[in-house]
């Protein structure tokens, strides 16, 4: 359900999801990781080792998913700010930065697919999200 390359994780959400599992389960005394961390730090290595920064979704291991999916579940999930220029219009959203496509069809995408989008918005760095609007966009507000 793309209109171009398939969605891919990319490795600054495995290092949020890390992030995120070490705060919630911090290793003991033992050092031992939860099973969490664990499932996400070999993938990580893994990334490292490859010089890779994307990794396919099928390529994640269901234990690396599940973990990396409470995450997600943890974050924003649209980066709309109620501000959409593709009602009147426009190919790319002014407000958020989705394109008409992503915003016409956001319920239907996987949940790498929306991260794959907000990494690619959050780098371009160009919307009124991050320019104009970001107080607004941090708070959460939507309209």
């Amino acid at each position: 359900m793309t209109d171009t390359a398939p969605p891919a994780l990319h490795i600054t959400d495995i290092e949020a999801a890390i992030n995120f599992w070490r705060e919630r389960a911090p290793a003991g005394a033992g050092a031992r990781l939860a099973p969490e961390l664990e499932a996400l730090a070999e993938v990580y290595g893994r990334m490292v080792w490859a010089g890779v920064q994307q990794l396919p979704e099928t390529a994640l291991p269901p234990s690396a998913m599940a973990a990396w999916l409470a995450w997600y579940d943890t974050t924003p999930d649209t980066p709309c700010i109620a501000i959409c220029s593709t009602s009147q219009g426009d190919e790319w959203c002014k407000g958020c930065g989705r394109s008409f496509f992503e915003v016409q069809h956001w319920l239907a995408f996987t949940p790498v697919h929306k991260r794959a989008v907000w990494q690619r918005i959050t780098q371009r760095g160009t919307a009124l999200r991050f320019t104009r609007y970001a107080e607004r966009a941090a708070e959460g507000r939507t309209g």
